[in-house]
């Protein structure tokens, strides 16, 4: 991979990531344009989505204080009287947000090793990706049209944050999308367009850094998933293109859903699909490596 490649793709993952059209399907798809059908892998995917939680941390700090701040503040309350309580109906919205996002965080750790080979291998064929691309988006387009949109984060409980950890585990399926999985799950338990994206964001944190760095480790320990060979200096340029683009995103993001909606991303996806599949049958793409 070249330099120049690694930036394209960097910006591709920038762009994508918190778009709930799946940014590991258009890595594996632009990747395979530009690297003659070759797959840029797992292990490239899951690291330059370093550089986009990187700018999530960044754009939410504050968010972010406050949560972990209410989530200290109320630890004597999981204890109070001698014997434990249950953390996930504690009062304080913020401290209970804190738990959530770890409970939330179980369902892709414990499915991501249990499937991993599955994940790094036959998933990744296109013609299933062509399917998840559709039919995520339908159910996307259905949970925005009748999802009744009305609840904030701050009555977020624990049934909802379960629910959201695994519609995020869907995403270890390219072309699901996690922020497409958790947003298609906030607004059909009723949540606000802004909201459902506003905890995607955080919900994303502890897995996404999780599984970069864990891919990072497996990197530097010289595994292979399959994909082409990467360079460090190409897999950091990808990461910080990813970063500074991913920034940008973010705040778009959140006003086109504020004020549009998601039909834009639903119909964007079906077209994606569509010309997929285009691609396959004429032969320009291979579905594998």
């Amino acid at each position: 991979m070249t330099w120049w490649e690694a930036i394209v793709l960097g910006v591709v993952q920038g762009l994508t990531e918190f778009l709930p059209v799946s940014s590991s399907a258009h890595l594996r798809v632009v990747g395979a344009l530009m690297l003659d059908g070759q797959d840029v892998g797992a292990t490239f995917t899951a690291i330059t989505q370093i550089g986009t939680e990187l700018a999530v941390l960044i754009y939410f700090r504050h968010t972010i204080v406050q949560v972990v701040r209410r989530w200290w503040a109320t630890l004597p309350e999981i204890r109070a009287g001698g014997r434990w309580h249950n953390p996930l109906r504690l009062a304080d919205p913020d401290a209970r947000m804190a738990w959530l996002i770890v409970v939330g965080s179980i369902p892709i750790v414990v499915l991501g090793v249990l499937f991993q080979e599955a994940i790094e291998g036959a998933l990744r064929d296109l013609r299933f990706t062509v399917f998840t691309l559709a039919f995520f988006a339908l159910l996307l387009w259905a949970a925005d049209r009748w999802g009744r949109q009305v609840k904030d984060l701050r009555v977020l409980n624990g049934r909802d944050g379960i629910a959201y950890g695994f519609a995020q585990a869907m995403a270890l399926i390219p072309g699901v999308s996690r922020s497409g999985g958790t947003i298609t799950a906030g607004l059909a338990m009723g949540y606000s367009r802004e909201a459902a994206a506003r905890y995607s964001f955080l919900l994303a944190i502890p897995a996404v850094l999780g599984s970069g760095g864990y891919q990072l480790a497996k990197a530097i320990g010289g595994h292979s998933d399959g994909g082409i060979a990467v360079g460090a200096g190409a897999t950091f340029l990808a990461t910080a293109a990813a970063f500074v683009v991913g920034f940008a995103v973010i705040i778009g993001f959140l006003k086109i859903v504020s004020s549009r909606g998601y039909l834009p991303f639903v119909v964007y996806r079906l077209g994606l699909a569509g010309v997929l599949a285009i691609l396959l049958a004429t032969g320009v793409l291979s579905p594998t490596v």
